[in-house]
């Protein structure tokens, strides 16, 4: 059973849907119940079995009950994709607002943490598990007017890591999925680099799989990524 954050659209939906289609009961979480819902009926729509339950991974109680009934309703978890994310405030650190600094590291890096933190127990609890960061190349850069994004995609990086460390004799695989510039409805206000694979979300599915259907015991700690560039 897989739960993913973030899962009412874009690169979220996608996994969803091929998850769903591999065999695997899927819980769709975010913020918004509409679109969840939508990801939800096309999984059943599909012959798969779904849940959609709404919780803001910024909000860590809110996390903790989502982990809570998804173990309740499919009797255990196995794979946690972390995606929700946001990109808000695109401007220069001094013309910026604080609060939505902030937001974007609340919800980027604190509730990738919030997820992996409620999501541990249940995976030991199954004695394996794989947690899949969904991270950016934008960590590995400086770009004007995008500080808290990738302050929160470095972080997460780290994260990753931490988590794959401190998870490795419990045999829970912690990774990070890099997509590259997806054409979403977050990316949409934002220039493709020149040269780089402008993808559809379903272009980052055949990754996603690979991760989610990788051994116990497999790779940890690990960057896969789908970009062009170093």
């Amino acid at each position: 059973m897989a739960v993913i954050t973030g899962a009412g659209r874009g690169i979220g939906r996608a996994i969803a849907l091929a998850y769903a289609r591999a065999g695997a009961s899927v819980v769709c979480s975010a913020r918004s119940e509409g679109e969840i819902v939508e990801t939800a009926a096309m999984i059943g729509e599909a012959g798969g079995a779904s849940l959609a339950l709404t919780a803001n991974v910024s909000d860590y109680d809110d996390t903790v009950a989502l982990f809570r009934r998804a173990s309740e309703v499919f009797g255990g978890i196995d794979i946690v994709v972390a995606n929700a994310g946001v990109a808000s405030d695109l401007r220069r650190i001094e013309d910026s607002d604080p609060a939505e600094w902030r937001k974007t590291i609340d919800i980027n890096l604190t509730g990738a943490y919030h997820t992996a933190h409620a999501a541990i127990p249940y995976l030991r609890r199954r004695g394996a598990g794989k947690i899949i960061m969904v991270g950016s190349g934008q960590r590995n850069r400086p770009v004007a007017g995008f500080s808290a994004y990738s302050c929160s995609k470095s972080g997460l990086w780290m994260l990753t890591q931490s988590l794959a460390v401190e998870l490795l004799d419990y045999n829970i695989s912690v990774n990070e999925l890099i997509p590259g510039p997806v054409k979403t409805a977050m990316t949409r206000d934002v220039p493709m680099p020149p040269g780089e694979w402008a993808k559809q979300p379903e272009d980052v599915v055949p990754l996603a799989l690979f991760l989610a259907s990788m051994p116990d015991g497999g790779p940890t700690a690990q960057s896969y990524s789908l970009m062009r560039r170093a």
